[in-house]
């Protein structure tokens, strides 16, 4: 059984611009991942500024979404997830001052708060097709956060879960990406 509907071509445009920015962030992501990977044990200045451009990425990236998807739905829940990220970006610049527990708490919150609004944003999006990935990643998103908050108190906490982090969230990129694909044929 199919769960996407004929499209309007609206929402066909908004599919097909929302496939290309998914792909570039599951691609993002990886690559990101992979880099932050070999620094998960301390921040240098190299990680402090790979952590604050990750957050910095996701408000381009909503940036584009918002633009994408004006002609189908208000873009205001997007504007909050700008806010939300550019906000965390300042945060984990200034976290990664006082060590890993301080940068994990502020990771913990924006994924909290970014799932959240990701899924405010994507379960509307449902008829569109391809976000039942996106869906799923925002309750992950809110439950890791949870867990990136908690792991700040362990006795020797490290960004791996941080930056693991990313890595099934460019996964969910990518699935969304190959459904709308498949929505977009099929409408």
């Amino acid at each position: 059984m199919s769960t996407t509907v004929a499209q309007p071509a609206a929402l066909t445009g908004t599919a097909a611009a929302l496939r290309k920015l998914y792909f570039v962030r599951f691609a993002f992501a990886i690559v990101w991942a992979l880099v932050m990977f070999t620094m998960a044990k301390e921040i240098s200045p190299v990680a402090a500024v790979l952590l604050v451009v990750y957050p910095l990425f996701d408000v381009g990236a909503a940036v584009v979404d918002a633009n994408a998807s004006r002609d189908t739905r208000s873009p205001v829940l997007l504007y909050v997830n700008m806010a939300v990220s550019l906000v965390a970006a300042v945060g984990v610049g200034i976290a990664a001052a006082s060590g890993i527990p301080a940068v994990l708490r502020v990771w913990g919150a924006w994924a909290i708060v970014s799932g959240l609004v990701q899924l405010i944003v994507a379960v509307p999006r449902r008829r569109m097709g391809g976000q039942w990935p996106m869906i799923l990643s925002g309750g992950i998103s809110v439950l890791a956060g949870a867990s990136f908050v908690a792991s700040a108190g362990a006795d020797d906490p490290t960004l791996a879960s941080a930056i693991g982090y990313a890595v099934p969230g460019g996964i969910f990129f990518l699935i969304s990406a190959l459904r709308l694909g498949r929505a977009a044929k099929e409408a």
